[in-house]
């Protein structure tokens, strides 16, 4: 049984990301996607200002995830963008979400470096509080009040800014959990997964992006397919769907269960031509009257497609202005590119990025050598393309007056650079902000999306086909910004004498937990290094019990043990009231450095109250093991963790070498800085253009590629109302499209097939030399009716045949003979039937006919038309006859022609195509 359940991204909603589903394969879970929100929409307040708990748009799917996560069996993710596993290092990291994960090689690196991006951008301006919020707190007691520290986040803990975001550390350590596979490998699962096999496909749309094809022997076939471009671009190419013919590949055709995406449904995308006119068009006049152009992207997969045109631009038109990419990421991302060049396609070639010169050709072989690049390839080496990681270092070189193309992160323009220079950029006037993709639901780029569509003709829509022109953005926008600025003043001075109190707070613990550390190892002296240790510990015992010891020497030696274990409380004593000398007394038990004077209850210097010892044993540490060594823990697993860096590649290996730096730089570099949010007023002046670069399918690839994979049961997700009900309509018309279409919403369960249970039996000897089997393809099939019986000496029950049941022997047991018996008439006999067991593919039938000489062709709507043929020398006979072969939507076949020769030869033809089970 198979039961569907989205977490994030249904149908029939309006916000379609994040992405995220929860498939059940009979008692296995599995995690689709693990995609994340927007962490700063501009419709909600983090801060609760009326004192009631802010809502937040992805509360009920975080909850819902973070209750799920330890039960999930397998990860599967699709795509290496935030939408996809942006959520992902969060919930390995501190939900539990454990289960083996799999990806490809792409998705995996493109997946960290958005993932890397995004949080480096929310922290550097706002403060995350990834402290839990404690129980006491949430009933309105603080922790303060009570004494209570934090704990550690657990899994019904919430964050104090509603909002979960991973560190960097945990980002890396999620993404390396991940196992790689390869288009077309499949791998078959083991543990509480076994029997089940995935395979990934080229999906399109980003580097590495996939179809799963999930393959369990108790319910069939299921595809996952969201996200999907069957167009060849510039650096990839077209889904593996649809083959060059126009037909689907094979593997995915008619399976049992299709997931996908509807989201541009009701879409018509204008021709890839003239996009890319009008984008070059735009970016051409705007640099050459002195203008600027902001470009908002993402950090990891539709960047790729940008820069390579803007770079073939450049390199045909021989332009000087730069293009600069604003990203702290971005000379990471195009390192993991440049190394993955067997997962490029499209028309990404030498010709394509332009020739070099000599000097340019030694200046980029020297750059292989300083980046460490193995590969040096051609491609994807863009000379006009410039790193900055901030704002502050683009303007410090080039001034705002320098026209220039800037690629600003990220893409929604919530946070970061793409934020920050859209402030200052458009009070700009003849500046122009272009869109390539309509952003997220909330967000300040579905804002500016909306008002350019709504200011567009009715046919110039985005959705309608054609390129809209740019229009003047005129009065203004109110945009709360966040930063981080750097303390001064009285403020730095504050700080600085809080950091002071609390290191001396945190020296005077260390010295206490020291001063008792070192108490402990006087009073328990669990040291065993050398064999004069133990010497020591005997001599002791031995002069603790002799009663004629000179006091003298007891003092100095006691005073130079002092000195040396620096005690402040020695184990020997003076009763300087009364005047005792000190009398060495042994407990029962031996308890070394516990040896203290003995008193009476009034004070006398009388007898003293008589001891008995125990014979005292001091045991010997053991330094060896059963085998002869002693095991150091430590010593294997340092061992274990120098394998797996060996293990580890070259490239990872300086990355993470890379990354560790540049956050220990930061650390020392950075001054004691303060989290600052301010409301400000954007006067707009500048243009505003939007272009759809997004490489999606639109509504005619869909209701053209869906009914050709012919699916035997669909689920939609991640559409609108209005997508999904036109996928809908558009496969209700077509008659040979199943009808079991299901758009589920958020929460809600879909359950496919029932429940199966398998049972162990033998077959007794008897019942299996009587069977009949026909052969299907791999498998011989039979048909079997007989009893189960349980025998003492087996735990197994045995299927025997029915003719071994014993003849009833009582009266009452003999049925009773019909009384509607007419008189002379023959008693009913239940006739034999047979069943055919396999399903009829019309491509093999034309294969077969065609081998008997036999012509027959496909029209359409599953209907193949078998004519006449010539025969061969010895048949005289012409067969001019016609038959059709229907096959309708529920998998029957339909043999409609007149009797004659061709119609027998085309059901024998069918019937071998079968397995024939014949039953009495």
């Amino acid at each position: 049984m198979i039961t569907f359940t989205p977490l994030s991204g249904a149908a029939r909603s309006d916000t379609a990301s994040p992405l995220s589903y929860l498939l059940q394969v009979d008692d296995v879970r599995i995690l689709l996607d693990c995609g994340s929100p927007d962490w700063s929409p501009e419709n909600v307040s983090t801060s609760a200002e009326s004192g009631e708990e802010p809502k937040y748009p992805w509360s009920e799917y975080c909850n819902t995830l973070q209750e799920i996560a330890p039960t999930i069996d397998l990860v599967l993710l699709s795509h290496g963008d935030l939408a996809h596993s942006g959520l992902y290092p969060y919930a390995y990291s501190r939900w539990g979400l454990k289960a083996t994960a799999y990806s490809t090689l792409p998705v995996q690196a493109m997946g960290k470096i958005a993932a890397i991006e995004d949080v480096e951008g929310i922290r550097d301006e706002q403060e995350i509080g990834d402290e839990p919020i404690p129980e006491s707190e949430r009933n309105g007691i603080h922790p303060e009040e009570n004494g209570e520290v934090p704990r550690q986040p657990t899994p019904k803990s919430q964050t104090k800014t509603g909002r979960y975001i991973s560190t960097l550390v945990e980002v890396q350590d999620a993404f390396e959990h991940l196992n790689t596979l390869r288009y077309s490998q499949p791998t078959h699962l083991q543990g509480k997964c076994q029997g089940i096999t995935i395979t990934p496909f080229n999906a399109g749309h980003s580097l590495g992006g996939t179809i799963w094809k999930i393959r369990s022997p108790t319910s069939g076939t299921i595809i996952y397919a969201v996200h999907l471009n069957h167009m060849k671009e510039r650096h990839l190419d077209g889904t593996v769907l649809r083959n060059a013919g126009g037909g689907i590949f094979e593997p995915l055709a008619r399976p049992d269960l299709l997931i996908t995406d509807a989201d541009r449904a009701n879409v018509i995308t204008s021709r890839r031509k003239d996009r890319d006119a009008a984008l070059i068009d735009t970016i051409t006049a705007t640099l050459s009257s002195r203008s600027s152009l902001l470009l908002p992207c993402d950090s990891s997969t539709r960047i790729l497609e940008l820069l390579v045109l803007l770079d073939q631009h450049w390199n045909y038109s021989r332009l000087g202005y730069p293009i600069c990419l604003l990203s702290r990421t971005g000379k990471d991302m195009l390192a993991f590119v440049r190394s993955m060049m067997e997962w490029l396609g499209g028309t990404i070639s030498k010709e394509d990025m332009g020739e070099e010169t000599g000097k340019e050709r030694n200046k980029r072989k020297r750059d292989d050598d300083d980046e460490n690049d193995a590969l040096g390839a051609l491609a994807l080496r863009f000379k006009h393309l410039e790193f900055f990681p901030n704002p502050q270092a683009l303007l410090q070189r080039y001034s705002s007056r320098d026209p220039k193309l800037i690629l600003a992160v990220p893409a929604s323009l919530s946070h970061g650079p793409s934020r920050n220079m859209f402030a200052d950029f458009a009070a700009v006037p003849d500046n122009v902000v272009l869109l390539t993709s309509r952003g997220d639901e909330g967000t300040l780029g579905r804002a500016l999306f909306d008002r350019w569509n709504d200011r567009q003709r009715g046919d110039d829509k985005w959705d309608k086909g054609k390129i809209g022109s740019n229009i003047m953005l005129d009065g203004s926008l109110h945009l709360t910004m966040h930063n981080k600025v750097p303390l001064q003043g009285a403020e730095l001075e504050a700080y600085l004498e809080q950091e002071k109190e609390k290191k001396d707070k945190e020296a005077a613990q260390q010295a206490a937990i020291a001063r008792n550390q070192r108490m402990l190892e006087a009073d328990e002296d669990e040291s065993d290094s050398d064999s004069d240790s133990d010497g020591e510990e005997e001599d002791e015992v031995r002069k603790a019990l002799e009663g004629d010891m000179d006091v003298d020497d007891d003092d100095n030696r006691n005073s130079r043990r002092r000195k040396k274990d620096n005690l402040d409380s020695a184990d020997w004593a003076m009763d300087g009231d009364e005047g005792l000398t000190k009398q060495y007394l042994s407990f029962d038990i031996y308890l070394k450095g516990n040896v203290s004077r003995a008193t009476s209850f009034f004070k006398s210097a009388g007898a003293q109250v008589q001891r008995f010892r125990m014979f005292p044993y001091v045991e010997k540490k053991r330094r060896v093991d059963e085998y002869g060594e002693t095991i150091d823990v430590g010593m294997w697993l340092r061992k274990g963790k120098a394998l797996e860096e060996e293990a580890e590649s070259d490239e990872i290996k300086d990355y993470k070498r890379k990354l560790q730096e540049e956050e220990e730089a930061r650390k020392m570099k950075e001054p004691p800085s303060k989290y600052v949010t301010s409301e400000i007023d954007v006067q707009l002046a500048c243009r505003l253009l939007f272009v759809d670069l997004e490489g999606l399918n639109d509504g005619r690839a869909v209701k053209t590629i869906v009914p050709q994979v012919n699916p035997r049961k669909m689920i939609l997700v991640s559409s609108s109302e209005a997508a999904t009900s036109s996928l809908i309509d558009s496969c209700s018309n077509i008659r040979a499209m199943t009808k079991d279409i299901y758009a589920p919403s958020v929460g809600e369960s879909i359950q496919i097939g029932q429940q199966t249970n398998t049972f162990s039996i033998s077959i007794s000897e008897d019942l299996l030399a009587s069977l009949r089997m026909s052969r299907f393809e791999d498998n011989e099939i039979g048909y079997i009716r007989g009893r189960v019986v349980a025998h003492a000496t087996s735990t197994i029950p045995t299927l025997e045949s029915a003719s071994s049941i014993p003849a009833p022997t009582n009266r009452n047991e003999v049925s009773e003979i019909p009384q509607n018996r007419v008189l002379g008439s023959r008693p009913r006999v239940a006739l034999p039937h047979s069943t055919m067991i396999g399903e009829l593919k019309l491509t093999a039938l034309k294969s077969k006919l065609a081998a008997i000489n036999i012509q027959a062709e496909l029209i359409g709507e599953g209907v193949l038309i078998c004519g006449g043929s010539k025969q061969d020398d010895d048949d005289d006979s012409a067969i001019e006859d016609t038959v059709a072969v229907r096959k309708n939507a529920k998998g029957s076949v339909e043999l409609e022609g007149n009797v004659s020769e061709l119609y027998y030869k085309v059901r024998r033809e069918i019937y071998n195509l079968h397995a024939l089970v014949a039953a009495s």
